[in-house]
């Protein structure tokens, strides 16, 4: 635990928590002395990422896309420990592969129910319960993606969904201001994780990820235990501090200029 942890351990709640960033985060606020409820629709994964924190960890299994499980789950939360000072609003999913022709739109409806509308439901949840604890505020951290800045082909449903975070980073942003909530986002780009593997299955990633000219290109990742740190440092600040946007990615990816 760090030795500069507060008397009274602050209260995180992380969506998606049982694989990738979402369970490195969880983790990570867990070994810094947070109090950390861990959300997902699998409760093993849940337990495994939550084993070895005592109580200091709370594993609830929870559909974001269902508002009756996000209200429950933050009744659980703030029944156990009082407040919410942290959402990770982490969850989601890569949807369907293909042009903009070819989505189902029962796919593409999946994905925007999880990869959006969840995250309206959990920030929604977030956002009352900071506006009515003493003392009043707290943060939300949205999930976005490098997506939300520049698409890969074949990847409209997700893209979508990832810039209209940056939509509802900004506004929940600005709804908070009178209550002392911050919303912030960050963005990441090839860290070692199981969905990016999903995704490297899902667009046939096998000599390369598809560029925008047609080809195909090997590109760099890095560790997801970085990008915790990263999310942990947008926790971590002062009241007085914010970090509104935070774009990660691997050193040497294909992203700034034009390659």
């Amino acid at each position: 635990m760090n030795e500069t942890a507060p008397a009274t351990p602050r209260v995180a709640i992380v969506t998606g928590a049982g694989t990738g960033i979402g369970r490195a985060v969880a983790r990570r606020l867990l070994a810094e002395g947070w109090n950390v409820a861990l959300a997902g629709r699998r409760p093993e994964p849940l337990a495994a990422a939550a084993d070895g924190f005592g109580d200091h960890a709370l594993a609830v299994t929870a559909d974001v896309t269902a508002r009756d499980d996000v209200d429950r789950l933050f009744a659980e939360v703030t029944s156990r420990w009082g407040r919410v000072d942290v959402l990770f609003n982490n969850a989601g999913m890569f949807g369907p592969s293909g042009d903009v022709g070819e989505i189902d739109p029962a796919e593409w409806g999946a994905t925007v129910a999880v990869n959006l509308t969840g995250s309206f439901l959990c920030a929604a949840a977030a956002f009352r319960a900071m506006k009515g604890q003493s003392p009043q505020g707290g943060r939300i951290i949205n999930n976005g993606s490098i997506s939300a800045h520049s698409p890969r082909p074949r990847s409209v449903a997700y893209t979508a969904t990832k810039h209209a975070i940056t939509g509802l980073t900004k506004s929940i942003e600005l709804d908070g201001r009178p209550y002392g909530i911050t919303c912030g986002q960050i963005d990441i780009g090839n860290t070692r994780t199981e969905l990016v593997e999903q995704l490297n299955r899902t667009l046939g990633v096998g000599d390369g990820a598809l560029q925008a000219d047609g080809s195909r290109r090997v590109e760099p990742t890095f560790p997801v235990e970085e990008a915790a740190n990263a999310v942990v440092l947008m926790a971590s600040l002062p009241r007085e501090a914010t970090i509104g946007s935070l774009l990660i990615t691997a050193s040497g990816m294909p992203f700034v200029g034009r390659g």
